[in-house]
């Protein structure tokens, strides 16, 4: 029996349309650190505090959006939060001290929680339910080459150019990404009658474990995505920060060639369960570096770059295995609230991430809050492996 067909019109624009998207909110990751400490002064500790202001607001609003993208048709919500995403950026060009930045960071952020939960939510919709797994795979390929390619342009630019350029450049990929979302074609979701309101409407309630087991490892991901290039330029690493985000992102599309069809076959649990272990021994390489060079032994950059590699290898194998138990735990008619609830759980982690990590390395640095890391990724490995996996294997809908 043929497979059914998994790259059509609509998957190839919704790929596109998430990969723009990304890249301009790549391309300015690396690049706000500096922005906040050479226009307002800003010190580590209020970088973490003011960029987490972005995965706070998309937190609080993924509940509401997962709610609507279940009760009302999909695509009008989502081109509607597509297009405030992107205007948001000309915003950062207006920001004339740091707390009007913090005002437009929290309204970009409310416009990506939303963006991004319909985004997940529509292309669950447009794929085959036998290669769901394999393309949901794809659909985040897209966003690792954007986490390739976004750095280092914002990088290049920041070298080259001023941050009016950056925020431009920014703004235009994400306004051609809007114009190859307004192409696909969704069907028309019949209303159906909703039920009363009540917290499992917002929250899937049977995938808090999981989310709670996600959040653990999203914290030093956070911390990496956002620090990793000032983290560089601390221990003087000879190489680009830009090649470490290109590593990671080879590392994380490699890996979901073949993660996704292992998790078509049923190996869900059993991918999360070994991506997870593996991210304990990512966090202790990136603090080994630090101490490396205090001691001055060679070889910083191999494990710098080999943390990179393998850390994308893991997220990579992780991402369509988590978004697959969450959307497995809940029926059709939850699916929006299944698909909030696992980015809902990511941003708190991201969040923290940034807000927690950056008075953490303001105090102790970078090799102390590295290994902190790792010991949440232990946690978070125990916890999945002891109840989160067996209590999936009871839940989840048949």
């Amino acid at each position: 029996m043929s497979k059914s067909k998994l790259f059509s019109r609509d998957f190839a624009l919704i790929l596109a349309a998430n990969f723009l998207l990304y890249i301009g909110f790549y391309l300015l990751l690396p690049v706000f650190p500096f922005y906040l400490s050479e226009t307002f002064g800003a010190d580590k500790a209020t970088i973490g505090v003011v960029l987490s202001c972005y995965t706070v607001a998309a937190l609080l609003i993924r509940p509401f959006s997962g709610y609507l993208l279940d009760a009302f048709q999909r695509k009008p919500l989502y081109m509607l939060s597509y297009a405030v995403f992107t205007v948001m950026f000309g915003g950062y060009i207006m920001a004339w001290c740091l707390t009007v930045f913090v005002v437009m960071r929290v309204l970009h952020g409310l416009a990506f929680g939303t963006v991004t939960v319909g985004g997940n939510t529509i292309v669950i919709d447009i794929l085959p339910s036998e290669r769901r797994g394999e393309g949901v795979g794809y659909y985040g390929m897209a966003n690792n080459f954007a986490m390739c390619v976004g750095p280092m342009i914002g990088l290049f630019l920041h070298e080259a150019f001023s941050f009016e350029v950056i925020f431009i450049t920014a703004t235009s990929a994400c306004a051609i990404g809007f114009i190859c979302a307004g192409l696909i074609k969704t069907k028309v979701r019949p209303l159906v009658q909703r039920p009363p309101l009540s917290l499992d409407r917002f929250i899937l309630i049977k995938g808090i474990p999981g989310g709670a087991a996600l959040m653990l490892l999203a914290m030093p991901y956070g911390l990496t995505t956002t620090y990793i290039a000032m983290y560089a330029q601390e221990m003087q690493v000879n190489i680009s920060s830009g090649i470490f985000f290109s590593l990671m992102a080879i590392g994380i599309a490699s890996s979901r060639i073949f993660s996704g069809k292992l998790v078509d076959k049923g190996y869900t649990t059993q991918l999360i369960e070994g991506s997870s272990f593996a991210c304990i021994i990512v966090f202790v390489l990136l603090a080994i570096c630090g101490w490396m060079r205090q001691a001055e032994i060679m070889g910083v950059e191999c494990v710098f770059l080999s943390a990179a590699l393998f850390m994308g290898i893991c997220f990579g194998v992780m991402f369509p295995a988590y978004n697959t138990l969450f959307v497995s735990l809940a029926p059709n008619s939850q699916r929006g609230t299944a698909v909030s609830t696992y980015l809902t759980s990511w941003d708190v982690g991201i969040g923290a991430g940034l807000a927690l990590g950056g008075l953490v390395v303001e105090a102790l640095g970078f090799e102390v809050t590295y290994a902190l890391g790792a010991m949440l990724a232990v946690v978070s490995w125990l916890w999945f492996r002891g109840y989160v996996a067996p209590k999936y294997h009871i839940w989840k809908v048949k």
